[in-house]
């Protein structure tokens, strides 16, 4: 198996950054046009879960404002083989000085790169 493949590490490293892109601008179309369109996806949130893409749309919609700004502080990028990838950010909120955590797993479909589940976390009291 050919692990971080430089296309694919390219590849799944613009869609990671056009999802943070479109997280902190509050685009939801963007947004939902990353994840996979599918009763199997997974969101957890900090308070939150979503099971489908149904319920991640629902929240997003009813999110008034977005995701709270952020600054991303660490970033990983992993491919495993052509197909699948591990993404995970640290983060600190704008507005608190807590550290956040988001992991993502990403499948390549034929319509491109996809989020299959996604965790996000808070650190209480930091690291």
């Amino acid at each position: 198996m050919i692990i971080n493949d430089p296309a694919t590490l390219a590849e799944v490293s613009a869609a990671f950054g056009a999802y943070e892109v479109a997280l902190m601008t509050n685009d939801i179309e963007a947004m939902d046009a990353l994840f996979w369109h599918s009763p199997l996806v997974v969101r957890y949130g900090a308070g939150d879960a979503q099971y489908g893409i149904d319920e991640i749309r629902e929240f997003r919609k009813t999110r008034l404002g977005g995701s709270p700004q952020r600054k991303v502080i660490r970033r990983s990028v992993m491919t495993f083989g052509l197909h699948f990838a591990a993404t995970n950010i640290e983060f600190i909120r704008n507005d608190s000085p807590i550290i956040g955590r988001q992991s993502q797993s990403w499948t390549r479909f034929p319509e491109g790169w996809r989020v299959v589940a996604a965790h996000v976390s808070l650190l209480k009291g930091g690291l």
